[in-house]
């Protein structure tokens, strides 16, 4: 009896507020996913002192990185999968479970025992549970609201949901300011309140309006050839930024040749594997809908050019701004975290706007004018020194926030409308999957040009700066040959690496101990450090931000060619049997008209209390057939083109009105 009543209850008619209901709780799932896919980078020292952990210790990179990103790497892997499986068993049914596999993993984070190297293990491994559950919650949520809203309100509902998306990133980064300052686990226990809440209500109060699809035997191949594919590029690019030997980058570690070579076989594998299966994982057909495949590539694009944006600016906070202004170390990630939220106000200024405006006039401009304006963003980053003006700086990230909220609403409006209903599952995870999949490129990409950047000049400028000190020349040499990773997360964590490194040997400690006590004083203070490598670091982040910038402008380029507003509608397709999009608003013409007053005429003894229920039926479909060729559609009765109703007037003895040859 309770499966059938929560049966009962999940496929009952919604009520005229439902659409709201759907909002809220799915915005309160994307929130908190993406809270948590950045919490954790401003809250690493908390983290890292709370396992006793010193990341700066040989080996502990790779693990600090996963750390990081086994929660994205996690969900964009299995975003496809899981909106190809939510079309076929419900999508409110399995967005259910993600709010709950979230919260369990949420729930194992908090109490996690290890210490040490153990530790980290188990901390990677929670954060993959906790992706799977994201995983779920992203690749639903867009298709929930998709069903639940019309076309004409589908911009603002999905904007507001992509601003909640995008802008969680931001929120994450002062949330774990705050949180780490009072205690690590702090910032895994606030998901759990949120979660348990958000999987009660999505169970009572959301609804299954989309009608689920035949089940069928799952495309094994395409799944593993996507998941292992993306996982081997993923992996690639993880250890691409990690020291080999005596290089300062991975690229001349077999492993990760290998990682990236096969990778990239496997997903060409994938490619031709899904154009050729019966009921496919990843629908290439939609790529032919133009509105969908240039709103995937163009929020590729940005996700590229603003994925790792955020470590970027919170290395660059934490590490060398806020420290030069006095802040100390404890203090730095709450700090960094407040000083960032301008960007997150850029968002929910405009991410709602642009919603709006993009129902009415389409999204076509507002997306790329919103990537226009986050190309001046980064522009304008670009010019500021490493010791800026506070102003200045929230100026210029409030723009580039602005931008991204301009560009997200009618982008996805524009996808997520544009598919057939039955495919919209499919269709929000591979619309996830692009924008994951470019946060992660994001992040190899821009460490690699950091990493790259600072490997020609920090041995220099290192050796330069220690050369005023009572230092011998061997341990000055080996100074400058840091590996920069180890320099970059040093900055990010609140370490000073120089004093580290002559502190934790009889040796190094001996020769501060004969150093003048004035020199000493400035070479482990909080201050030298961040100062010394400031300058190196603006010049790789630099590129960076020239980066981010042609990307953004590329895509706004791209976005030009989207065309109008384009809206899917189920109609000679749903006949058909096969996939079909039209525009919107479409006038048939005067013959059509005609026509359309031979069905009326041959069906007007419809109207006698007599008449049989087909007849009756006929006229009705006849009237809203007139209807729609005057120009005014009827939402409840689907369309019908000029070939129906000339096909039900040849069905009469009666003669076709536009027929010239009728009498």
């Amino acid at each position: 009896m309770a499966t059938v009543a929560s049966r009962s209850r999940a496929t009952a008619p919604p009520g005229p507020g439902y659409k709201w209901i759907a909002l809220s709780n799915t915005t309160l799932g994307v929130l908190m996913a993406t809270i948590n896919s950045t919490i954790l980078i401003i809250s690493l020292p908390a983290v890292f002192r709370g396992i006793h952990v010193n990341p700066l210790h040989s080996g502990q990179t790779s693990l600090l990185l996963w750390i990081l990103m086994g929660f994205n790497v996690a969900t964009t892997i299995l975003l496809v999968s899981f909106g190809r499986i939510s079309d076929t068993y419900g999508r409110v049914k399995l967005y259910n479970l993600g709010f709950l596999v979230f919260t369990l993993g949420s729930i194992l984070l908090f109490l996690t025992p290890g210490k040490g190297t153990a530790g980290e293990w188990e901390l990677i491994i929670f954060r993959f549970i906790q992706g799977i559950g994201g995983a779920f919650l992203f690749a639903n949520s867009a298709a929930i609201l998709t069903d639940a809203f019309p076309p004409n309100e589908r911009g603002f509902a999905l904007g507001l949901n992509q601003i909640a998306a995008i802008g969680g990133s931001v929120i994450g980064l002062v949330v774990g300011g705050l949180l780490s300052a009072v205690d690590w686990r702090a910032i895994f226990l606030v998901n759990v309140p949120v979660g348990l809440f958000g999987t009660v209500w999505a169970y009572i109060a959301l609804r299954e309006l989309a009608t689920t699809r035949e089940a069928k035997r799952i495309d094994w191949v395409g799944n593993l050839s996507f998941a292992l594919g993306l996982m081997g590029v993923m992996l690639g690019l993880t250890y691409s930024i990690s020291p080999y030997k005596s290089h300062a980058m991975g690229w001349h570690n077999p492993f990760v040749i290998t990682s990236l070579i096969v990778g990239i076989v496997l997903l060409i594998v994938f490619v031709i594997v899904e154009n050729f299966v019966p009921d496919p994982m990843f629908h290439m057909s939609l790529f032919k809908i133009r509105a969908f495949s240039i709103g995937n590539f163009t929020s590729l694009m940005g996700a590229i050019a603003r994925g790792g944006l955020s470590f970027m600016l919170i290395i660059w906070l934490q590490g060398v701004w806020l420290p030069l202004h006095g802040v100390s170390f404890a203090h730095t990630p709450l700090q960094a975290g407040i000083d960032t939220i301008p960007q997150m106000a850029g968002f929910l200024v405009f991410g709602p706007v642009s919603g709006r405006l993009s129902d009415r006039y389409g999204p076509r401009w507002f997306a790329t004018i919103g990537m226009l304006v986050s190309a001046i963003g980064f522009f304008l980053l670009n010019t500021l020194p490493a010791d800026f003006h506070y102003w200045t700086f929230a100026f210029f990230i409030f723009i580039v926030g602005a931008g991204m909220g301009l560009f997200a609403s009618p982008n996805t409006s524009a996808i997520m409308s544009a598919v057939p209903p039955r495919y919209r599952g499919a269709a929000s995870g591979m619309r996830a999957t692009f924008m994951n999949a470019g946060m992660m490129l994001s992040m190899g990409i821009f460490f690699t040009m950091v990493i790259s950047s600072l490997t020609t000049g920090l041995p220099t400028t290192i050796t330069k700066g220690l050369s005023h000190f009572a230092l011998p020349p061997v341990v000055i040499a080996h100074l400058a040959h840091l590996p920069p990773l180890d320099v970059l997360f040093a900055a990010l964590l609140g370490y000073n690496p120089l004093k580290m490194l002559l502190s934790q040997t009889a040796a190094g400690r001996l020769l501060l101990a004969h150093m003048p006590k004035a020199q000493v004083a400035t070479l482990t203070s909080p201050r030298f450090f961040p100062h010394l490598i400031s300058h190196p670091f603006m010049d790789a982040l630099r590129v960076v931000f020239m980066f981010a910038a042609a990307m953004t402008l590329l895509s706004a380029i791209l976005s030009v060619f989207r065309g109008e507003r384009f809206i899917y509608e189920e109609h000679a397709a749903g006949m058909a049997g096969t996939p079909s999009a039209t525009p919107t608003a479409s006038r048939l013409s005067v013959g059509s008209v005609l026509l359309a007053l031979s069905a009326v005429w041959m069906a007007k003894d419809g109207v006698r209390p007599d008449a049989p229920p087909e007849r009756e039926q006929q006229l009705r479909r006849s009237l809203t057939l007139l209807a729609l060729a005057l120009g005014h559609p009827t939402a409840a009765v689907p369309t019908w083109t000029t070939d129906d109703l000339t096909r039900i007037a040849e069905s009469s003895d009666r003669p076709i009105a536009s027929d010239p040859r009728s009498p």
